[in-house]
Protein backbone atom coordinates (compact mmCIF):
# COMPACT_ATOMS: atom_id res chain seq x y z
CA UNK A 1 0.00 0.00 0.00
CA UNK A 2 2.51 2.31 1.04
CA UNK A 3 4.63 1.62 -2.38
CA UNK A 4 1.49 2.24 -4.17
CA UNK A 5 0.64 5.78 -2.48
CA UNK A 6 4.38 6.76 -3.22
CA UNK A 7 3.95 5.82 -6.94
CA UNK A 8 0.35 7.74 -7.16
CA UNK A 9 1.78 10.98 -5.42
CA UNK A 10 4.51 10.85 -8.09
CA UNK A 11 1.99 11.61 -10.36
CA UNK A 12 -0.17 14.58 -9.69
CA UNK A 13 1.70 16.61 -12.03
CA UNK A 14 0.46 15.17 -15.15
CA UNK A 15 -2.32 17.11 -16.38
CA UNK A 16 -5.71 15.63 -17.38
CA UNK A 17 -5.77 14.38 -21.27
CA UNK A 18 -9.76 15.86 -22.39
CA UNK A 19 -8.59 13.38 -25.06
CA UNK A 20 -8.05 10.11 -22.96
CA UNK A 21 -9.27 6.92 -24.12
CA UNK A 22 -10.89 5.95 -20.99
CA UNK A 23 -10.27 4.71 -17.38
CA UNK A 24 -8.76 1.98 -15.58
CA UNK A 25 -9.67 0.57 -12.34
CA UNK A 26 -8.10 -1.51 -10.22
CA UNK A 27 -10.04 -2.57 -6.63
CA UNK A 28 -8.33 -4.74 -3.63
CA UNK A 29 -10.27 -5.97 -1.08
CA UNK A 30 -9.19 -7.80 1.89
CA UNK A 31 -9.42 -8.78 5.17
CA UNK A 32 -5.84 -8.61 5.91
CA UNK A 33 -5.84 -5.02 6.86
CA UNK A 34 -7.33 -5.95 10.18
CA UNK A 35 -5.25 -9.07 10.49
CA UNK A 36 -8.16 -11.72 9.91
CA UNK A 37 -8.14 -14.45 7.09
CA UNK A 38 -11.93 -15.26 6.85
CA UNK A 39 -15.46 -15.19 5.33
CA UNK A 40 -14.68 -12.83 2.33
CA UNK A 41 -11.82 -13.45 2.48
CA UNK A 42 -9.95 -11.24 -0.54
CA UNK A 43 -11.61 -9.67 -4.01
CA UNK A 44 -9.64 -8.49 -6.72
CA UNK A 45 -10.83 -6.54 -9.50
CA UNK A 46 -9.89 -4.59 -13.08
CA UNK A 47 -12.51 -2.34 -14.85
CA UNK A 48 -12.52 -0.62 -18.31
CA UNK A 49 -14.70 2.05 -19.37
CA UNK A 50 -13.90 3.78 -22.11
CA UNK A 51 -14.27 7.97 -22.78
CA UNK A 52 -17.64 9.33 -22.98
CA UNK A 53 -16.35 10.51 -26.10
CA UNK A 54 -16.13 7.00 -27.92
CA UNK A 55 -18.64 5.66 -30.04
CA UNK A 56 -21.18 3.61 -27.82
CA UNK A 57 -21.30 0.05 -29.56
CA UNK A 58 -24.07 -1.23 -31.29
CA UNK A 59 -25.36 -3.55 -28.68
CA UNK A 60 -25.29 -0.91 -25.59
CA UNK A 61 -27.28 1.18 -27.96
CA UNK A 62 -29.98 -1.73 -28.42
CA UNK A 63 -29.98 -2.54 -24.56
CA UNK A 64 -30.70 0.65 -23.62
CA UNK A 65 -33.53 1.21 -25.57
CA UNK A 66 -35.04 -1.96 -25.03
CA UNK A 67 -34.76 -1.32 -21.09
CA UNK A 68 -37.90 0.82 -20.17
CA UNK A 69 -37.09 3.10 -17.04
CA UNK A 70 -33.85 4.23 -18.68
CA UNK A 71 -33.84 7.71 -19.69
CA UNK A 72 -34.60 8.15 -23.12
CA UNK A 73 -32.23 11.79 -23.25
CA UNK A 74 -29.48 10.55 -20.92
CA UNK A 75 -25.65 9.66 -21.89
CA UNK A 76 -24.37 6.09 -22.44
CA UNK A 77 -21.58 4.16 -21.18
CA UNK A 78 -20.15 0.93 -21.46
CA UNK A 79 -17.86 -1.04 -19.60
CA UNK A 80 -16.17 -4.46 -18.95
CA UNK A 81 -14.26 -5.93 -15.67
CA UNK A 82 -12.84 -9.06 -14.62
CA UNK A 83 -12.12 -10.37 -11.08
CA UNK A 84 -11.90 -13.08 -8.67
CA UNK A 85 -13.46 -13.44 -5.18
CA UNK A 86 -12.61 -16.07 -2.57
CA UNK A 87 -14.31 -17.38 1.18
CA UNK A 88 -12.79 -19.47 3.73
CA UNK A 89 -14.58 -21.00 7.15
CA UNK A 90 -12.53 -18.82 10.21
CA UNK A 91 -9.53 -21.26 10.27
CA UNK A 92 -7.72 -21.79 7.54
CA UNK A 93 -5.56 -24.50 9.51
CA UNK A 94 -8.22 -27.23 9.66
CA UNK A 95 -8.58 -29.60 7.00
CA UNK A 96 -11.84 -30.52 7.51
CA UNK A 97 -13.88 -27.39 8.42
CA UNK A 98 -16.52 -28.54 10.54
CA UNK A 99 -20.24 -28.20 9.24
CA UNK A 100 -21.28 -24.87 11.46
CA UNK A 101 -18.58 -22.55 9.32
CA UNK A 102 -19.17 -21.61 5.50
CA UNK A 103 -17.72 -23.61 2.72
CA UNK A 104 -14.53 -22.96 0.76
CA UNK A 105 -15.25 -21.50 -1.93
CA UNK A 106 -13.93 -18.86 -5.62
CA UNK A 107 -15.64 -17.12 -7.94
CA UNK A 108 -14.00 -15.76 -11.16
CA UNK A 109 -15.88 -14.17 -13.49
CA UNK A 110 -15.90 -11.52 -16.06
CA UNK A 111 -18.81 -8.66 -16.40
CA UNK A 112 -20.21 -6.43 -19.81
CA UNK A 113 -22.22 -3.74 -18.56
CA UNK A 114 -23.32 -0.05 -19.50
CA UNK A 115 -24.75 2.77 -17.37
CA UNK A 116 -26.82 5.62 -18.68
CA UNK A 117 -26.35 9.23 -16.94
CA UNK A 118 -28.96 11.57 -17.13
CA UNK A 119 -28.14 15.07 -14.72
CA UNK A 120 -27.69 13.68 -11.37
CA UNK A 121 -28.96 10.25 -11.75
CA UNK A 122 -27.20 6.78 -13.10
CA UNK A 123 -28.48 3.87 -14.24
CA UNK A 124 -26.13 0.88 -14.13
CA UNK A 125 -27.43 -2.43 -15.40
CA UNK A 126 -24.51 -5.54 -15.98
CA UNK A 127 -24.15 -9.12 -16.68
CA UNK A 128 -21.34 -11.21 -14.97
CA UNK A 129 -20.45 -14.78 -15.93
CA UNK A 130 -18.21 -16.94 -14.72
CA UNK A 131 -17.27 -20.24 -12.94
CA UNK A 132 -17.47 -21.12 -9.27
CA UNK A 133 -15.33 -24.14 -7.67
CA UNK A 134 -11.91 -25.29 -8.41
CA UNK A 135 -12.45 -23.67 -11.98
CA UNK A 136 -11.91 -20.63 -10.19
CA UNK A 137 -8.48 -20.69 -9.14
CA UNK A 138 -9.15 -19.63 -5.99
CA UNK A 139 -6.98 -22.26 -4.07
CA UNK A 140 -3.98 -21.21 -6.55
CA UNK A 141 -4.08 -17.72 -5.54
CA UNK A 142 -4.40 -17.88 -1.95
CA UNK A 143 -2.15 -20.54 -1.64
CA UNK A 144 0.28 -18.46 -3.77
CA UNK A 145 -0.08 -15.43 -2.01
CA UNK A 146 0.06 -16.49 1.71
CA UNK A 147 3.77 -18.88 0.40
CA UNK A 148 5.06 -15.04 -0.58
CA UNK A 149 3.99 -13.26 2.64
CA UNK A 150 4.47 -15.94 5.04
CA UNK A 151 1.32 -16.86 6.55
CA UNK A 152 -0.53 -20.01 7.14
CA UNK A 153 -1.62 -22.41 4.11
CA UNK A 154 -5.12 -22.92 4.16
CA UNK A 155 -5.60 -26.88 4.49
CA UNK A 156 -9.30 -27.23 3.17
CA UNK A 157 -9.15 -26.32 -0.01
CA UNK A 158 -10.12 -29.66 -0.93
CA UNK A 159 -13.86 -29.30 0.77
CA UNK A 160 -14.75 -26.19 -1.50
CA UNK A 161 -17.57 -25.94 -3.57
CA UNK A 162 -18.01 -27.80 -6.71
CA UNK A 163 -17.50 -26.53 -10.32
CA UNK A 164 -20.40 -24.81 -11.66
CA UNK A 165 -20.98 -22.09 -14.20
CA UNK A 166 -22.21 -18.62 -12.92
CA UNK A 167 -24.73 -16.08 -13.65
CA UNK A 168 -26.00 -12.75 -12.54
CA UNK A 169 -27.44 -10.08 -13.73
CA UNK A 170 -27.32 -6.88 -11.89
CA UNK A 171 -29.05 -3.10 -12.13
CA UNK A 172 -28.58 -0.28 -9.63
CA UNK A 173 -29.78 2.92 -9.83
CA UNK A 174 -28.26 6.36 -7.73
CA UNK A 175 -28.88 10.06 -7.49
CA UNK A 176 -27.37 13.18 -5.92
CA UNK A 177 -29.39 15.23 -3.94
CA UNK A 178 -29.32 17.21 -1.06
CA UNK A 179 -26.20 19.22 -2.32
CA UNK A 180 -24.91 21.98 0.09
CA UNK A 181 -21.62 24.04 0.86
CA UNK A 182 -21.54 24.63 4.62
CA UNK A 183 -18.10 26.09 4.26
CA UNK A 184 -16.41 28.15 1.49
CA UNK A 185 -14.70 25.45 -0.82
CA UNK A 186 -16.15 22.61 0.69
CA UNK A 187 -19.34 20.66 -0.59
CA UNK A 188 -21.97 18.13 1.09
CA UNK A 189 -24.20 16.02 -0.63
CA UNK A 190 -26.23 12.38 -0.10
CA UNK A 191 -26.54 9.61 -2.74
CA UNK A 192 -29.21 7.11 -2.42
CA UNK A 193 -29.57 4.07 -4.18
CA UNK A 194 -31.36 0.97 -4.83
CA UNK A 195 -31.10 -2.03 -6.69
CA UNK A 196 -31.20 -5.87 -7.73
CA UNK A 197 -29.28 -8.86 -8.71
CA UNK A 198 -30.84 -12.10 -10.15
CA UNK A 199 -28.97 -14.91 -10.80
CA UNK A 200 -27.50 -18.73 -8.98
CA UNK A 201 -24.66 -16.97 -7.58
CA UNK A 202 -26.42 -13.82 -6.64
CA UNK A 203 -30.29 -12.79 -5.95
CA UNK A 204 -31.30 -9.93 -3.60
CA UNK A 205 -32.94 -6.28 -3.42
CA UNK A 206 -31.07 -3.73 -2.43
CA UNK A 207 -30.93 0.09 -0.68
CA UNK A 208 -28.80 2.62 0.89
CA UNK A 209 -26.66 6.05 0.76
CA UNK A 210 -23.68 7.39 0.98
CA UNK A 211 -22.72 11.05 2.54
CA UNK A 212 -20.03 12.80 1.27
CA UNK A 213 -17.91 15.81 2.33
CA UNK A 214 -14.60 17.50 0.80
CA UNK A 215 -13.46 19.91 -1.31
CA UNK A 216 -13.98 20.10 -5.08
CA UNK A 217 -16.67 16.91 -4.73
CA UNK A 218 -16.06 15.62 -8.31
CA UNK A 219 -19.53 15.00 -10.26
CA UNK A 220 -19.08 10.78 -9.60
CA UNK A 221 -20.82 8.32 -8.04
CA UNK A 222 -17.79 7.36 -5.48
CA UNK A 223 -15.11 4.44 -5.68
CA UNK A 224 -15.56 1.19 -7.70
CA UNK A 225 -16.62 -1.57 -5.26
CA UNK A 226 -16.90 -5.54 -5.94
CA UNK A 227 -20.33 -7.37 -5.96
CA UNK A 228 -22.22 -7.92 -3.60
CA UNK A 229 -21.20 -4.47 -2.32
CA UNK A 230 -22.58 -0.97 -3.86
CA UNK A 231 -20.34 -0.94 -7.35
CA UNK A 232 -20.06 3.03 -7.61
CA UNK A 233 -18.70 4.26 -10.32
CA UNK A 234 -15.95 3.19 -12.53
CA UNK A 235 -15.57 6.25 -14.35
CA UNK A 236 -15.18 9.50 -12.75
CA UNK A 237 -14.81 13.07 -13.80
CA UNK A 238 -11.53 15.20 -13.52
CA UNK A 239 -11.02 17.48 -11.17
CA UNK A 240 -8.80 21.12 -11.78
CA UNK A 241 -6.25 20.22 -9.59
CA UNK A 242 -6.20 18.13 -6.38
CA UNK A 243 -9.21 17.28 -4.52
CA UNK A 244 -10.47 15.12 -1.68
CA UNK A 245 -13.78 13.61 -0.11
CA UNK A 246 -14.80 12.13 3.16
CA UNK A 247 -17.40 9.25 2.83
CA UNK A 248 -19.78 7.06 4.98
CA UNK A 249 -22.74 4.65 3.94
CA UNK A 250 -25.07 2.01 4.74
CA UNK A 251 -26.87 -0.68 2.75
CA UNK A 252 -29.20 -3.42 3.17
CA UNK A 253 -29.45 -6.40 1.11
CA UNK A 254 -32.43 -8.63 1.33
CA UNK A 255 -30.61 -12.42 -0.02
CA UNK A 256 -33.01 -14.95 -2.30
CA UNK A 257 -29.72 -16.45 -2.62
CA UNK A 258 -25.93 -16.56 -1.75
CA UNK A 259 -24.51 -19.82 -3.55
CA UNK A 260 -20.95 -18.96 -0.90
CA UNK A 261 -23.66 -19.89 1.81
CA UNK A 262 -26.25 -21.73 0.22
CA UNK A 263 -24.00 -24.13 -1.58
CA UNK A 264 -23.73 -25.39 -5.13
CA UNK A 265 -27.23 -24.93 -7.45
CA UNK A 266 -27.43 -28.69 -8.77
CA UNK A 267 -24.99 -30.56 -5.95
CA UNK A 268 -25.18 -31.66 -2.70
CA UNK A 269 -21.98 -29.53 -1.24
CA UNK A 270 -21.36 -27.83 1.97
CA UNK A 271 -23.98 -24.85 3.47
CA UNK A 272 -24.41 -22.70 6.26
CA UNK A 273 -28.51 -21.54 7.43
CA UNK A 274 -28.03 -17.86 6.01
CA UNK A 275 -29.19 -14.78 7.30
CA UNK A 276 -31.69 -13.17 4.81
CA UNK A 277 -30.93 -9.50 5.96
CA UNK A 278 -27.17 -8.34 5.59
CA UNK A 279 -26.26 -4.85 6.65
CA UNK A 280 -23.18 -3.29 5.23
CA UNK A 281 -21.91 0.10 7.17
CA UNK A 282 -19.08 1.50 5.32
CA UNK A 283 -16.64 4.75 5.72
CA UNK A 284 -13.68 5.96 4.13
CA UNK A 285 -11.67 8.73 1.86
CA UNK A 286 -10.83 9.70 -1.84
CA UNK A 287 -7.78 12.01 -3.05
CA UNK A 288 -8.69 13.04 -6.43
CA UNK A 289 -5.69 14.42 -9.02
CA UNK A 290 -7.04 15.71 -12.52
CA UNK A 291 -6.41 11.98 -14.20
CA UNK A 292 -5.41 9.61 -10.92
CA UNK A 293 -8.38 8.77 -8.28
CA UNK A 294 -7.50 6.69 -4.67
CA UNK A 295 -9.77 5.61 -2.01
CA UNK A 296 -9.61 3.37 0.57
CA UNK A 297 -12.74 2.42 2.42
CA UNK A 298 -13.54 0.65 5.76
CA UNK A 299 -16.69 -1.93 5.39
CA UNK A 300 -17.86 -3.67 8.42
CA UNK A 301 -20.78 -6.37 7.49
CA UNK A 302 -23.22 -7.52 9.89
CA UNK A 303 -23.35 -11.39 10.17
CA UNK A 304 -24.59 -13.67 6.88
CA UNK A 305 -25.39 -16.55 8.36
CA UNK A 306 -26.93 -17.87 11.63
CA UNK A 307 -23.41 -20.00 13.42
CA UNK A 308 -21.55 -16.89 12.52
CA UNK A 309 -19.51 -16.10 15.97
CA UNK A 310 -19.67 -12.19 14.90
CA UNK A 311 -19.79 -9.38 12.38
CA UNK A 312 -16.61 -8.98 9.12
CA UNK A 313 -14.28 -6.01 8.79
CA UNK A 314 -11.88 -5.71 5.81
CA UNK A 315 -10.21 -2.94 3.65
CA UNK A 316 -11.46 -2.06 -0.11
CA UNK A 317 -8.79 0.35 -1.69
CA UNK A 318 -9.38 1.45 -5.45
CA UNK A 319 -7.08 3.08 -8.06
CA UNK A 320 -8.67 4.96 -10.93
CA UNK A 321 -6.31 6.15 -13.94
CA UNK A 322 -7.17 8.27 -16.81
CA UNK A 323 -5.38 6.80 -19.89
Amino acid sequence: MLALLGTVLSLPVLAADPESNGTFNFILENDLFYKVDRHYTNGIGFIWTPAPRTPTPGWALAVARQVPWFPKDGQIRHGYAFGQSMFTPSDIKVANPPLSERPYAGWLYGSIGLGVVSGRRLDLLYMSIGMVGSASLAEQSQKFVHKVIGADQPQGWDTQLHNEPGLVLTYQRSWHSLVTSPSAGTRLDLTPHVGAALGNVFTYANTGLTLRFGERLPDDFGPPRIQPAPPGGAHFSPVSKFGWYLFAGVEGRLVARNIFLDGNTFRDSGSVDKIPLVGDLQYGVVLDWPSIRLSYTHVLRSREYRTQSGRDDYGALSLSVKF
